[in-house]
């Protein structure tokens, strides 16, 4: 779940550290109802399964 959360200069500008996510469901929930520019994006789901779109060729490949 961590993987959610984007790790560039606004989560360092923040002061953020990224070990402090990894298996913690509730700290990632918290910081992106704070920082929501922080959400990873796109999030293709399909049917029961969801993937990160990024790279955008990793959508073509989930979707087909």
């Amino acid at each position: 779940m961590e993987d959610l959360v984007r790790k560039d200069s606004k989560f360092k500008k923040l002061g953020l550290k990224p070990e402090d996510f990894v298996d913690n469901p509730e700290a990632v929930i918290e910081i992106l109802l704070k920082h929501k520019q922080l959400l990873q994006r796109p999030i293709i789901v399909k049917g029961k399964k969801s993937i990160i779109g990024r790279p955008k060729e990793r959508i073509f490949t989930f979707l087909s």
